[in-house]
């Protein structure tokens, strides 16, 4: 009983040695071509991430637009400053507003006229009186020359009489005098225009008595703009009278204009002087016609649209256009305040060269220096790569290249880009 026992145990140990040496065999053969087989696909691996797929282009001559850029106020091209010739009178009528459009000639205030024509008819009434005396003195005169020579008058007298003439003509000439200078009172009274302009300040107010030249109002005359641009001694030997300028306000306004004058002279704190550009006037289409009286409602001109004086604003001179290297601003990489392109070499492998750049249009920027124009460069892709990286290139799409061609040739786009 024990003895089959003990040959039945001996029996199942011996198929579990022969099972475990089969299957110690048959994983040992498995396992050596699976290790063998580990050191090509690493390989394949290492050799897929050392390939980057890239398109390329090559530095494009490109004419150039050559613009010169300046800040500066947009300011009123002359402002007109309207006072009052009148002394101690009081205001009787404001007719006009600040925003106003206005006439040459149109009234814009009036003083209280009272006691001007008092002083008119009383002018009148001296130049009636001295004309009677002078009438009165000539007759006299005229009687004493008939008698000239009869001995009835001594010399005396006929000098008397005479002189009393040329004195009573005299008086009426001094009394039209006065008259003449009480009708100007007269007229001073009302407040005109100077020019055609907008109101842009006033300081009038109804009831109060002013002086003689004190201010009123302030007109922009003509509703004239310029622009005053800032620029050092340098610039400024680069512009010249009728150079044509873009300007761009504060408020977003896109103004065309045109050099007037070059300042004479530099700020000698600053080292800068001022670029005069006339640029477009403010709308100047009249509100209303020029009152006797003021309405109660004033009309006011519509707010002008665009640029306002004291706004500030930037410009760019066109100072003419120059032939440039100019490549896609894809392909450029700014590494640490740096600009990069990469360039292709004959190996697949690329090189990063530094760059200075120059004016951007579009999406194109000119390469001063770093590169030249026989050069290929990465033109998308470019940011993703380092120095001697290995890369493949991709062919251009064909209908991005036909874009390329029917572009403008002032800026000549790049090669066409192909994510990689």
């Amino acid at each position: 009983m024990n003895a089959s026992r003990l040959k039945s145990v001996a029996i199942a140990l011996a198929v579990v040695a022969v099972v475990a040496t089969v299957l110690g065999v048959y994983i040992h053969r498995t396992s050596a071509p699976d290790k063998a087989g580990d050191t090509p696909t690493k390989g394949t691996n290492a050799a897929a991430r050392a390939a980057l797929t890239v398109t390329t282009t090559q530095p494009v001559a490109t004419q150039l637009p050559i613009k010169l850029s300046a800040n500066g106020n947009i300011a009123a091209w002359q402002e007109a400053s309207v006072g009052t010739e009148s002394n101690g009178l009081r205001l009787a009528e404001v007719l006009v507003n600040v925003g106003d459009v206005v006439q040459r000639g149109q009234a814009l205030a009036r003083f209280a006229d009272d006691s001007v024509q008092a002083d008119v008819a009383q002018a009148r009434a001296g130049v009636a009186e001295t004309g009677a005396q002078a009438t009165e003195a000539t007759a006299n005169a005229n009687r004493v020359r008939t008698l000239l020579n009869t001995g009835t008058f001594s010399g005396q007298q006929i000098s008397q009489y005479l002189a009393a003439e040329q004195t009573a003509l005299a008086r009426v000439e001094s009394a039209k005098a006065v008259l003449a200078a009480q009708l100007l009172r007269l007229k001073n009274t009302q407040v005109l225009a100077p020019d055609a302009g907008i109101i842009s300040a006033r300081s009038a107010t109804v009831g109060a008595v002013v002086p003689s030249g004190t201010e009123l109002f302030r007109l922009i005359r003509q509703g004239r703009l310029e622009w005053r641009a800032e620029m050092t001694s340098t610039e400024l030997a680069r512009i010249a009278p009728g150079t044509p300028v873009a300007v761009v306000a504060a408020n977003g306004a896109r103004l065309e204009g045109r050099v007037r004058m070059v300042a004479p002279t530099v700020d000698p704190q600053t080292r800068a002087g001022l670029v005069y550009v006339d640029l477009p006037p403010m709308p100047m289409q009249s509100v209303r016609p020029a009152p006797a009286r003021a309405a109660a409602s004033s009309a006011v001109a519509d707010a002008p649209q665009g640029a306002l004086p004291g706004m500030f604003a930037r410009g760019e001179f066109e100072l003419g256009r120059s032939s440039a290297l100019t490549v896609p601003q894809q392909a450029v990489v700014v590494r640490d305040g740096f600009s990069y392109v990469f360039r292709l070499n004959a190996d697949q492998r690329v090189s990063q060269i530094k760059v200075e750049l120059g004016r951007r249009v579009g999406d194109r920027v000119e390469l001063l220096d770093g590169i030249g124009a026989d050069a290929v460069v990465i033109a998308t892709g470019a940011g993703f790569l380092n120095e001697g990286d290995l890369v493949k290139v991709a062919p251009a799409p064909a209908p991005a290249a036909t874009a390329a061609t029917a572009a403008p040739p002032a800026l000549a786009p790049a090669a066409p880009a192909a994510k990689p």
